[in-house]
């Protein structure tokens, strides 16, 4: 595949122009013109690119890539070691951030509700107009016990866990994946029972005791490995490239 015939099947897919985010969403280095071989993983660090290189990757694409803003725009330090690496071997690094969270069928938060095997999944909260933060219920009501041990179970890492209403059940959940903790209130106020997130804030916890509302913190990149697997996943079986999602480990 030509890189500029993947970067509008990409744009299209994910519907990357219409999105306001933080960064660029799209190519953001160019490398090879022919793409065989695409790396995935959450994040550009250092690791994936070495790994990267290790097989002969043609492309990397991840959840997590460069000139956030807000960032120091000069390329020194780690960013002209990571830059330089892509740059020496050819690669071309293609990232997606929130157009990869609000996918309805390979998003991040997409991929948490199938893991969760959530039903009635929708929009709880948009912004512009993205879907950030969703709802959903179970088939039957469960402890916060056993939503806990399903998330370990699937995510393969143990969660921080807040009980806040005396063993509560759980029939209604609302999640966002990565950093969503500051969405908690919202989610109290939608009646859910249990509000699923990456990320843990000290006063999470006060909220989450004080609404009521149960809180689990899965971890920011456990929770968002899934959204840039399954988009692999789809280019490997629509198009002839061979594609290998790299799991860099992260207890955050």
């Amino acid at each position: 595949m030509q890189r500029q015939q993947l970067v509008r099947v990409l744009a299209e897919l994910l519907q990357s122009e219409s999105v306001r985010d933080y960064c660029p969403n799209g190519l953001q280095v160019e490398g090879k013109h022919d793409i065989k071989r695409i790396v995935t993983g959450v994040t550009a660090s250092q690791a994936l690119v070495d790994a990267a290189i290790a097989w002969q990757a043609d492309a990397i694409v991840v959840h997590h890539g460069y000139f956030w803003k807000n960032e120091a725009p000069v390329i020194t330090g780690m960013k002209k070691r990571r830059l330089q690496a892509l740059l020496a071997n050819d690669i071309n690094l293609f990232a997606y951030h929130l157009p990869l969270d609000i996918h309805p069928q390979l998003g991040n938060n997409a991929q948490l509700g199938r893991l969760l095997n959530a039903q009635a999944i929708s929009p709880m909260l948009t912004v512009d107009p993205v879907g950030v933060v969703m709802q959903g219920e179970f088939s039957a009501p469960r402890s916060l016990a056993d939503v806990a041990s399903l998330l370990q179970q699937q995510l393969g890492r143990d969660v921080l866990i807040h009980n806040a209403s005396n063993d509560k059940p759980v029939a209604k959940l609302a999640w966002c994946t990565g950093g969503g903790q500051g969405y908690i209130e919202q989610a109290a106020a939608a009646g859910a029972d249990v509000f699923i997130t990456g990320e843990v804030s000290e006063q999470t916890i006060h909220v989450s005791r004080e609404l009521g509302i149960h809180f689990i913190a899965a971890g920011h990149h456990a929770t968002e490995r899934y959204g840039v697997k399954a988009l692999g996943e789809y280019l490997s079986a629509n198009y002839p490239l061979e594609v290998k999602f790299i799991d860099i480990d992260n207890p955050a």
